[in-house]
């Protein structure tokens, strides 16, 4: 079955740090980017960071570029959000797609795979 599962989110304070990871299966990262979006209530989706399949090139949206890291591990098919200083604006839920759709990148695979989402929310 083709398809992505996130988790890894949670609560917590401000200033504190989630990892979250995106379980890929039916299909390899060796052969498709994989982007991490959120989408905050009443908001549209933002695209948050990205990274390609080839050379593991990584991008960032501005409101997260050195707060946030993605990476990822091709032997278990899983790429992670590794997310550090969170701010109350940082509350979403967080999914990943086989797409990018940053200023720097943009990217759509001809597989269009995306998860559910893993809930963060940042909060005192």
């Amino acid at each position: 079955q083709v398809q992505v599962v996130e988790s890894g989110g949670g609560l917590v304070q401000p200033g504190g740090s989630l990892r979250l990871s995106c379980v890929a299966s039916g299909f390899s990262l060796d052969n498709y980017a994989i982007g991490w979006f959120r989408q905050a209530p009443g908001k549209e989706r933002e695209a948050v960071s990205c990274i390609s399949s080839s050379d593991g090139s990584t991008y960032y949206a501005y409101s997260v570029k050195g707060r946030f890291t993605i990476s990822k591990d091709n032997d278990k098919n899983t790429v992670y959000l590794q997310m550090n200083s969170l701010k109350p604006e940082d509350t979403a839920n967080y999914y990943c797609a086989t797409e990018c759709r940053l200023s720097s990148w943009t990217y759509v695979a001809d597989l269009e795979v995306r998860g559910q989402g893993t809930l963060v929310t940042v909060s005192s």
